[in-house]
């Protein structure tokens, strides 16, 4: 950590969990990047990815935009990154900013990054944001039967694990023994805190810990692991889960990941006692903090989340 107590922070996952991480975490460093999942095969992220072989960017823009700057110019080009093309022509449902990255990723060359980079430069953005690995990934999902039979399928894709209305038992990704980013590895191993989630459990936050190297990265550093546990399940994903499930399906998927923080809203987890012994079992000590947003809805709120994020980035025992 400098000496002006700003810790280096890397924030693992993808859409709108990872956004709200972010958006808490650019209140407490400036040191930040976001390491991004490239597995989105639905929407306008599909399309660019199946028509040009691109890595899918609308999670990278969504976190992209999460770290734009305050000023009018930052703000501005952050509402113009957004916007979503309506219509009944072939740019309806694309957003500007997919197109963007896209076209600098043709401009700039093979290094993804180097794109991220330049939009970045254009927002004004408080952090880096890399993708997880530098092709894109498929994920596949065994899912076992919604109506009871007890029947297991295997479904391939992000978008069809999500919303295959059955429990996802388990995720895997193709290709096998993808590349991470180095980029992403070279930060993890320079961090002074990884943070973990929240995020849709199966298709965002456990995919890092299936690319081979990047796992590695996160089970070796020397940084501080939290985790942010979900505010409620998910539909499709984690139907029926209670907070302590979801850590130990993170364990099922990932035997060698260790964590010292597992951070809860107050108020959503109904025994303490089963989280804190779940996360006992990763090496964690379990944080209870208000984290939802004051309208009642299924998000984090910002200013919240980054006050937690303080306390326990700066307690006792961190450097």
């Amino acid at each position: 950590m400098t000496a002006s107590g700003r810790p280096a922070v890397v924030a693992l996952g993808g859409g709108h969990g990872l956004a709200a991480s972010l958006s808490a975490l650019r209140r407490v460093t400036d040191r930040l990047t976001a390491v991004v999942t490239v597995a989105d095969d639905g929407g306008s992220s599909g399309r660019l990815r199946r028509e040009l072989g691109v890595l899918p960017p609308g999670d990278l823009r969504m976190a992209l935009a999460a770290l734009c700057g305050d000023d009018a110019w930052d703000l501005t080009w952050r509402e113009v990154v957004q916007h979503r093309f309506q219509g009944e022509g072939d740019l309806h449902g694309h957003s500007v900013g997919n197109l963007l990255i896209v076209a600098l990723w043709e401009i700039v060359g093979t290094d993804p990054v180097a794109g991220l980079d330049w939009v970045g430069r254009l927002l004004g953005a408080r952090g880096r944001v890399l993708p997880m690995s530098t092709v894109p990934l498929d994920i596949v999902a065994r899912v076992q039967d919604a109506e009871g039979s007890g029947s297991v399928t295997e479904v391939v894709g992000q978008v069809a694990a999500a919303t295959a209305g059955s429990r996802v038992l388990d995720v895997a990704l193709l290709p096998d023994g993808a590349p991470a980013c180095p980029q992403a590895i070279e930060a993890l191993l320079a961090a002074d805190w990884v943070v973990l989630g929240p995020g849709s459990w199966f298709t965002s936050v456990i995919p890092h810990l299936l690319v081979p190297d990047l796992a590695e990265a996160i089970t070796r550093t020397p940084a501080a692991r939290c985790l942010v546990v979900n505010l409620d399940p998910q539909s499709g994903e984690t139907a029926g889960f209670a907070p302590e499930t979801h850590l130990d399906e993170l364990v099922r998927h990932a035997p060698d990941l260790r964590l010292d923080v597992v951070l809860a809203d107050a108020e959503t987890v109904g025994d303490p006692a089963a989280l804190g012994a779940a996360a006992g079992r990763l090496g964690a000590r379990l944080v209870l903090a208000p984290l939802r947003a004051p309208d009642g809805s299924p998000r984090h709120d910002p200013v919240l989340l980054a006050a937690a994020f303080d306390q326990v980035m700066s307690g006792p025992g961190q450097e």
